[in-house]
């Protein structure tokens, strides 16, 4: 069995979570592109909502998972 670092582990977790369709934003109830884990839980947020509160969560924030640039790949279908 390989041992990693605990960072490691964090990073490999956030590469494999992908956010689905299932995934709602907790603001509007739309479709969530953006995970952001702080200390009691995580958040879940469509584009907009993401953009507008980042300033603010972006301090307390111990990850920011952001799938926003699928908008682009899925309007192009």
């Amino acid at each position: 069995m390989t041992q990693q670092t605990e960072a490691n582990d964090a990073v490999d977790v956030e590469r494999a979570y992908e956010l689905t369709a299932l995934d709602r934003c907790d603001a509007c109830g739309a479709q969530a592109y953006i995970r952001v884990v702080v200390a009691n839980g995580e958040l879940l947020f469509c584009a907009h909502h993401g953009r507008k509160h980042q300033e603010k969560l972006s301090q307390i924030a111990q990850s920011w998972h952001d799938e926003s640039d699928r908008l682009l790949v899925d309007a192009r279908d």
